[in-house]
């Protein structure tokens, strides 16, 4: 031992942090190994068998596609999934987490056919259950490939046994569902305009399209009014609807090639309508003085400078009037010999146009159901009610465009090419439209247009065959789909609640759901029909497909002789005929409950909760509402979470031809997935984020400070013995911080529960910088540095850390897995994984709010100390605050009273302090916003101890140790005691 009249190094004999927790993380290459560790250990095995016996939390995964490394939006959703099971799992669920994956569908076929046609090999001249396991296979190299990544983002889950639709039993249990509501009689072949992609030559979903500026030939056509059918009965009616003869309603459209398709003209009597001539003309073509056309009045100088004309106003036209009047098809002479009727429609407006809208119940929704509405009167008054199909999958007129399909002169014209651009068919229908002299004006317009979000080129709608299933078709419980989507919305739970209003707008206006679509790769539409669309339902059969499919897939259906072995034993297998379309994939994932939540027995049906992009309002959450309450009445889910989508730092959509993308890779690769968790963690997810470098340096400085607050701690409990003070002993400094622990732990489960993480990550954040670092850990430094073992306050304050630590690690496990794995490892070298811990408990006799509230002004006095002191270190009047004894004056008497046997000295970190009653004088430090205290800083008497530093009159009392305190040479003579005093 060395002699003590020697000098000693003092630092030796401090209980300083100690550490291998290093200071800088290295993320980039530490988490890799923890990845590699939890692997190797099984974590997840782990987590189910702790977990065995709990109440089940499950949230169902929305399937991404498999075709293409994760990008930023992939990274987002998958955090955001992890924090939750992973904290309801920390919180006493059996919380499982299934990844899954959508295989079918466009996306993937796509792909495969852009490697044919780099190859020079086309698609048709393949066996298309060839095709398919091309399909296949890319799916599955994706599936390896985001699986890595997914890992490599800490996300952990079930990713040795996740579901793909494309599993055979998946295939099975999607046909079945498809098979369910057929029987149900809500599945039905009819003719409807659908979003239809030339290019990829299939009917689109509303979630599968997407807005880009586009710019359209814009035509004003007279259609003329003629005589045809019943007069109205009342003779002055009839006598005006005459007067009208000769004259011309004008309509609007953006899309001259639907010309063809015009079947009707829409009217609303809500609008005023006027008869005007023309007096005067300038164009080369259009309307000529004289000439008589009916426009709503709201639009009509507009259109006439349009057309470059000059017009008077003749008289009204009423509701009344153009409920009765017909019209002639602008191109009549060439083989539209057919009325158009003027139909009401509430969709109709004087915002733009003429107040008329052209209405071809072939190109369009509102025109569909215009038509529809009116086809009883329609067919009661002699009108051929049957919709043409004037425009074919190819982009191609039909037949039914007399004048510019496959028997014109010059060929059938074209809407779109392969290619997606525009074909030659406006300038043929607007040719002969002028030739016709029923053109009134042209021009262009640029505006937002249905584009395909794969092929990036524009769509069409056409009238088509398609699958569908009614959605106001009762079932035999009286209700409808609409009616029972609608209740399911209103018994879920919306995170955050304006998605319940949009998805029950979409639901209340929705159209029948299209099923089919005309690809290869994906479960097809497993029903046999007749000629008259009847739909064979015979249980033997659908039998037979479901366990075909359990056994090979979905390929069975596409294999020679499927027919025969599918109706094997019916006797009249000839009125039958094999549907070739495929399922929307939006069926398949919407059924993706069925064989993940139903059938796997780690699950539970109906999910606790579903998380996805606000886009899915239209997608996931949509087509999953829809098939679940077609065939169990409800929706599979509980609870709907929604997120915005990630910009850039300018707030732009990210793009690879703008160059400002931020991929998951990259952040991991520089910084860390713990830094790219953390600012999911940070960010307001519910609404549209933004992210860049400016943003990621601002969480990588957050994330160094909690990472030093851990760190610290770490290094102070390297002293910890275990040693319990009761609570009735603590200092109520210790008190305060473990009533902090209890208000915070309340604030993690509320927001928990509420998938509100931002407020959780900020609270702890603001917790381990502004109570631990800056306040706590400042004051109690000296303590846990220079108290003797035997110090109940340092082992009081040893015990808080040690709960602290276990406290913040736990509820941070869920968003910084790798981080808190590490901290945790270190501290208990024994455990084996902070994710296999609960959520510590923290005691109710904690809470003490008279407590608190005095902390509180205790904490706003000192602030105004602090404050000052930062003047004092800035002019370099003062080294440290130990080298201070400030005079605070305080005239607020409720300040004063909660400083009273309190050792003020010791919580602003000084060597001595005086507390005076009043304003102080007016040269004295204040801060605006706390009002009666100021400060007047001045030194601190006596010596500086040589192993506290701080300035006492009784540093030398001890002749051992003549260059210390008194608390400290005592603290000397223990450690002296007891063998550790080198």
């Amino acid at each position: 031992m060395t002699d003590t009249k020697e000098q000693l190094d003092y630092s030796r004999t401090l209980f300083l942090p100690k550490t291998d927790f290093p200071m800088r993380a290295g993320l980039p290459k530490m988490e890799p190994d923890l990845v590699k560790r939890w692997k190797e250990m099984n974590l997840y095995r782990k987590l189910r068998e702790e977990a065995a016996g709990r109440p089940k939390f499950v949230l169902h995964d929305g399937p991404p596609y498999a075709n293409g490394n994760i990008h930023i939006g992939h990274a987002l959703n998958k955090v955001l999934k992890d924090v939750i099971t992973r904290s309801f799992q920390m919180r006493g669920y059996d919380s499982n987490y299934v990844p899954g994956w959508d295989c079918h569908g466009l996306p993937i076929e796509w792909k495969i056919e852009e490697q044919y046609r780099a190859k020079g090999k086309n698609k048709d001249e393949v066996p298309i259950n060839e095709f398919r396991r091309e399909c296949r296979e890319f799916a599955s190299h994706w599936i390896e490939v985001q699986t890595e990544e997914f890992h490599r983002l800490g996300i952990e889950g079930d990713f040795e046994q996740p579901y793909t639709t494309m599993n055979f039993h998946a295939e099975a249990r999607i046909a079945g569902e498809l098979m369910k509501i057929a029987a149900l009689g809500q599945l039905y072949r009819g003719s409807k305009p659908v979003m239809w992609s030339v290019v990829e030559r299939t009917a689109l979903a509303e979630a599968e399209v997407e807005y880009q500026d586009y710019e359209s030939d814009t035509v004003w056509v007279k259609f003329p009014v003629i005589e045809w059918g019943a007069k109205p009965d009342s003779a002055d009616l009839a006598a005006k609807v005459a007067e009208l003869q000769g004259a011309f309603v004008v309509i609007w459209t953006t899309t001259p090639w639907t010309i063809p398709g015009n079947r009707a003209i829409c009217f609303s009597p809500r609008i005023s309508y006027g008869l005007y001539e023309v007096t005067a003309a300038e164009n080369d073509f259009g309307p000529r003085p004289g000439e008589k056309l009916v426009f709503a009045d709201a639009l009509a100088e507009e259109s006439f400078a349009k057309a470059k004309l000059e017009y008077s106003r003749l008289r009204d036209v009423t509701g009344d009037e153009l409920r009765h009047l017909t019209c002639a098809h602008p191109l009549c002479d060439i083989g539209y010999d057919f009325p158009v009727p003027l139909l009401e429609g509430d969709h109709v407006t004087d915002d733009a146009g003429t107040g008329f809208v052209h209405t071809a119940p072939s190109h369009g929704r509102e025109d569909f159901e215009a038509w529809m509405d009116h086809t009883r009167e329609l067919a009661a008054r002699g009108v051929d009610v049957a919709i043409p199909f004037p425009v074919g999958d190819d982009g191609y007129y039909t037949k039914d465009a007399p004048g510019f399909g496959p028997d014109s002169a010059d060929g059938a014209a074209r809407v779109i090419d392969d290619k997606g651009k525009k074909g030659d068919a406006n300038k043929r229908v607007i040719a002969a439209l002028i030739a016709a002299d029923m053109l009134f004006a042209r021009g262009r317009l640029k505006h937002t247009y249905p584009h395909s979000w794969r092929s990036k080129k524009p769509v069409i709608f056409r009238n088509t065959p398609q699958w569908f299933v009614h959605m106001d078709k009762e079932f035999a419980d009286g209700a409808t789909l609409r009616q029972r989507s609608l209740k399911a919305i209103d018994d879920t739970r919306f995170v955050p609640a304006g998605g319940q209003r949009r998805l029950r707008g979409m639901i209340e206006t929705r159209p029948d759901w299209v099923l089919s679509r005309q690809r290869a790769w994906g479960v097809p539409i497993t029903v046999f029909v007749d000629e008259d669309g009847e739909i064979l339902i015979d249980e033997t059969v659908n039998r037979r497909i479901f366990e075909a499919f359990e056994a090979e897939g979905a390929d069975a259906w596409f294999e020679d002789g499927a027919k025969d072995r599918f109706l094997e034993g019916r006797d009249d297998t000839d009125r039958w005929t094999k549907v070739t379309d495929i399922l929307d994939v939006w069926f398949d994932s919407g059924s993706t409950h069925t064989f993940t939540l139903e059938d796997r027995p780690d699950l539970k049906w109906p999910a606790d909760v579903y998380l996805e992009g606000s886009d899915q309002h239209r997608g996931w959450f949509h087509s999953s509402l829809l098939e679940s309450c077609a065939t169990r009445g409800r929706a599979p889910y509980n609870a709907v979470v929604t997120h915005g989508f990630t910009m850039d730092e300018n707030g732009e959509k990210m793009s690879k031809s703008k160059g400002n993308t931020v991929t998951p890779q990259d952040i991991m690769n520089q910084s860390g997935a713990d830094i790219l968790r953390l600012w999911v963690m940070t960010t307001d997810y519910w609404e549209d984020q933004r992210l860049g470098k400016a943003t990621i340096q601002t969480n990588i400085d957050a994330y160094r400070k909690l990472r030093n607050t851990i760190r610290w701690m770490l290094g102070t409990l390297s002293h910890d013995e275990g040693d319990e003070v009761a609570y009735a002993d603590l200092p109520q400094l210790e008190r305060y911080m473990l009533h902090r622990l209890v208000e915070l732990e309340a604030l993690v489960n509320r927001g928990y529960d509420d998938f509100d993480f931002k407020t959780i990550a900020r609270a702890l954040i603001d917790f381990a910088s502004v109570d631990l670092s800056a306040f706590y850990f400042d004051i109690r430094k000296d303590a846990l540095y220079c108290d003797a073992p035997s110090s109940i306050r340092r082992k009081a304050a040893l015990q808080t850390v040690r709960k602290i630590f276990d406290c913040l690690t736990c509820w941070l496990a869920p968003m910084l897995p790798f981080t808190m794995e590490e901290a945790w490892l270190m501290r208990y070298p024994d455990a084996t994984s902070v994710h296999l811990a609960q959520f510590p408990a923290v005691e109710a006799e904690w809470l003490d709010e008279a407590l608190a509230a005095t902390w509180r002004r205790i904490r706003t006095v000192r602030r105004v100390v602090t404050g000052a002191l930062e003047i004092e270190r800035r002019e370099k009047r003062i080294g440290s605050s130990l080298e201070a004894a400030p005079v605070v004056h305080i005239a607020d008497a409720e300040l004063r009273k909660a400083l009273e046997g309190r050792d003020f000295e010791e919580i602003c970190i000084t060597s001595g302090v005086v507390v005076k009653d009043g304003e102080g004088p007016s040269a004295a430090f204040r801060m605006p916003e706390v009002a009666g205290v100021s400060v007047e800083p001045a030194l601190a008497n006596g010596r500086k101890c040589a192993r506290s530093w701080r300035l006492t009159n009784d540093v030398g009392s001890d002749p051992e140790f003549p260059e210390v305190s008194a608390r400290d040479a005592a603290a000397l003579h223990e450690l002296k005691a007891l063998g550790r005093l080198e």
